[in-house]
């Protein structure tokens, strides 16, 4: 299903068969550039799904030059090349999660408080709770999938609840300029902006 609404992204319930999320069947939405919304050289799609268990996210990226030296849980991946995740379940866009994948498959997982973006809090002493994650390169090609399970949230998806999110990467060229992308753009080199968020719809 397509929505209308160029902020919202349906997040359609699938049956993992043996753990295979069938990704050929789920839309994706295109990344575009922070500030300017224009797309980016390198194209960046993302996709996004839900189990009886789990919700699945996968990025695919266009990707022909990468940086990635950090190899620690909770390094600070958006120094280099990284795919994020901010999700806010409660819809109020002061507290959310903020999960980060490199392309080692290095995890940055963190609550976020952020008060109108005046302060902000960056509690890396949670972490997701079964998270699962995989890094896939094929040619130019990266492929990032993310596995959380449901259990991490207090609203459970239903029919048409309604989550809030965006999602965001960071890509370094071979020239050493920092190339920042998002599902909706925040007008500047920030991706710290609850106000931005779309909606996650779930539908089933």
């Amino acid at each position: 299903m397509r929505s209308n609404d160029p902020s919202a992204y349906y997040c359609a319930y699938v049956k993992a068969e043996k753990g295979l999320i069938p990704w050929h069947d789920i839309e994706a939405i295109i990344l575009k550039e922070v500030v300017t919304g224009n797309l980016p050289s390198l194209n960046t799609n993302v996709k996004a799904c839900w189990t009886e268990d789990d919700i699945w996210f996968r990025f695919e990226c266009e990707d022909d030059h990468i940086v990635s030296n950090m190899t620690n849980h909770d390094d600070p991946l958006y120094e280099e090349d990284v795919v994020e995740l901010f999700i806010d379940e409660d819809g109020l866009r002061t507290v959310y999660y903020e999960i980060e994948l490199s392309p080692r498959n290095v995890v940055f997982d963190a609550i976020i408080h952020n008060d109108n973006n005046t302060l902000m809090k960056v509690d890396t002493s949670w972490h997701v709770l079964g998270l699962e994650t995989k890094v896939d390169r094929a040619e130019q090609l990266s492929i990032y999938e993310i596995k959380i399970p449901l259990v991490n949230f207090k609203r459970l998806p239903v029919q048409g609840m309604k989550w809030f999110w965006n999602a965001f990467r960071i890509d370094e060229d071979e020239q050493g300029d920092r190339h920042y992308s998002a599902w909706l753009p925040t007008g500047a080199i920030n991706f710290h902006l609850p106000g931005f968020f779309g909606t996650l719809v779930f539908i089933r």
